[in-house]
This record gives structure tokens, sequence and C-alpha cells, in this order.
């Protein structure tokens, strides 16, 4: 229980600054989303330096990761756990598995996205 809710506080930090700076930086172009790029790519590179040092300096507990990895980072952007995943597929010689999981990831997510908005538009 106490996992769940360090990882539930964590998420719930991480959603809610994750909408304060996509709402901040989308407001100044509509052309692309700029707010949803920039918070991908700042949850990843905080996902990287947070499990980097907790492998390289052992120095977080289980529960530090579980509430800043799995907790805010989860809810800042799960583009960065998917970021974190592929990376070890690589590390792992799973090329196969990474052009699979990233390419199915994303053609698949987008064709249930659209399935969904099908669904509750007919």
């Amino acid at each position: 229980m106490k996992s769940f809710i360090l990882v539930f506080i964590g998420g719930g930090l991480g959603s809610g600054l994750r909408y304060l700076i996509s709402n901040a930086i989308s407001q100044y172009s509509k052309a692309l989303p700029y707010g949803t790029f920039t918070v991908n790519i700042l949850g990843c590179l905080l996902i990287g330096i947070i499990l980097g040092y907790a492998q390289k300096e052992n120095a977080l507990s289980s529960n530090q990761t579980l509430l800043l990895a799995t907790g805010f980072c989860g809810g800042f952007t799960t583009f960065s756990a998917f970021a974190n995943e592929n990376l070890e597929l690589i590390k792992n010689g799973e090329i196969f598995n990474f052009s699979f999981y990233t390419i199915g990831s994303v053609l698949i997510g987008i064709f249930a996205v659209f399935i969904g908005f099908y669904l509750t538009n007919r």
C-alpha cells in the first residue's frame, strides 16, 4: 500500500506540472503541440537523470525511485517510461523488439484513438 501511495502522490504532482507547462507553452503556437513535445522531452531527460543517478550512486531507495521515476515521471509523461523501455531494449540488443514496440505503439496507439472517436461518433 505504501508503494501505491508514493506512486499516487508522485503521479499527481507530475500530472499537475505537465498541465501547467504544456498550457504555458501551447499558448504560443497552435501549429504543433509544442507543450506536449516539451513535456515529453523533459520527462525523458528527467527519468534518465533519476534512474542514472539511482544506478550509479545507489543513492535512491526503492521508495524514492517509485516516487520520482514511476510516480512523478509517469504522471508527467508516460512517454518517458516508453523511451526508457526502448533504451533498455536497445542496450540488450533486442533490435527487433525495439522496432516492433516503437512502431507498434505509435501506429496502434493512433489507430486506437481513431477507433475510440469512431465508436463514440457514429
